[in-house]
């Protein structure tokens, strides 16, 4: 397999580097995916009064911000950071979420219902299991 001199990615010249080239790329798309839908959820809590709520609102502003830098680098950058910035995006947004539900987080408590929380979740999920997937198969193309 041949790779681009300026950046030493694969450029899939061979049928096994076009497969791993393709696979990684679908998984690029559904960590940046998971990303954006976390983002887009956490913005439109935001802007529908969270703002108010001292700490989280701020939180919540970050998170979308967040959601979105990451996952445009994980889009630009073919680079194993931005799949680790993916995996503790989602980690961090996940626990923050559970001890929201369970005990309480900076003095707001959450309920695990509803469809906002669901699509959170799951995108989440989406970002933290392809962005694992990202990593294994960039490691895995290395060693070979």
């Amino acid at each position: 397999m041949s790779a681009d001199r300026s950046t030493g990615v694969p450029d899939g010249s061979t049928a096994g580097g076009s497969a791993r080239q393709s696979g990684a790329e679908l998984l690029r798309g559904l960590t940046a995916a998971g990303l954006l839908m976390s983002a887009v959820v956490h913005f439109e809590l935001w802007a529908q009064g969270v703002d108010e709520v001292p700490v989280i609102g701020p939180l919540f502003l970050l998170n979308a911000v967040g959601g979105l830098v990451i996952a445009l680098a994980v889009l630009t950058w073919k680079h194993w950071l931005p799949a680790v910035a993916s995996i503790g995006f989602s980690v961090l947004t996940l626990v923050a979420f559970a001890l929201a539900v369970t005990v309480g987080l900076f003095g707001s408590n959450e309920v695990a219902a509803g469809v906002p929380q669901l699509l959170a979740g799951v995108a989440e999920l989406v970002a933290l299991v392809c962005a694992v997937a990202l990593l294994a198969v960039g490691v895995r193309s290395r060693v070979r």
